[in-house]
Parts: C-alpha cells; sequence; structure tokens
C-alpha cells in the first residue's frame, strides 16, 4: 500500500476584500518588485492519503473542503487536485 496527496487550494471570492493580499502587493512595490497590479492571498491544504485515491476518497476532500478548510460565505475552493508524487519529492 502507498500513500497519495491531496491537494486543495481556496482563495478568497472575487468580490471580497483581501487586506493581507494588498499588504503584500505594497510590500512587493516597496522592496522594488515592479509589475504587479493586483495580489491575492489564498490558503493551500495538503491530505496524506493512506492507500489509493479513489473518485471516493476524492469526494471526501471536496465535500471536506466545503464544510471545513473554507469558509463558503467568503472563500472559493479552487482546485482539488492529486499531487504528483515526483512533484512533492522536490
Amino acid at each position: 500500500m502507498h500513500m497519495g496527496r491531496v491537494v486543495v487550494e481556496v482563495m478568497p471570492k472575487p468580490e471580497i476584500l483581501d487586506p493581507q493580499g494588498k499588504a503584500i502587493g505594497t510590500g512587493l512595490a516597496r522592496l522594488g518588485f515592479e509589475g504587479f497590479t493586483s495580489v491575492r492571498q489564498g490558503k493551500r491544504f495538503e491530505l496524506e492519503v493512506d492507500g489509493d485515491i479513489t473518485d471516493a476518497v476524492l469526494a471526501q476532500v471536496e465535500e471536506a473542503a466545503t464544510k471545513l478548510l473554507s469558509n463558503p460565505v467568503i472563500e472559493d475552493v479552487v482546485a482539488v487536485r492529486v499531487e504528483d508524487p515526483a512533484e512533492a519529492a522536490k
């Protein structure tokens, strides 16, 4: 049996103000990084799975993402994906 990893990415809804992203954008400009017109800060969750990642496991992760990992009032779950083991090793 092997382990897999599912990655969940959550971002603020487009209509929601993102003060952290704005602060990061201001900091980038202050440090001389130019050309960035907007920054949005999100969250990334990595869920280790004991065994194969099946459709049932992914459905469970998607449910957890909408019920616990995100606040559906102000955030969108933008990605639920299986992470390639080769990428995880980097």
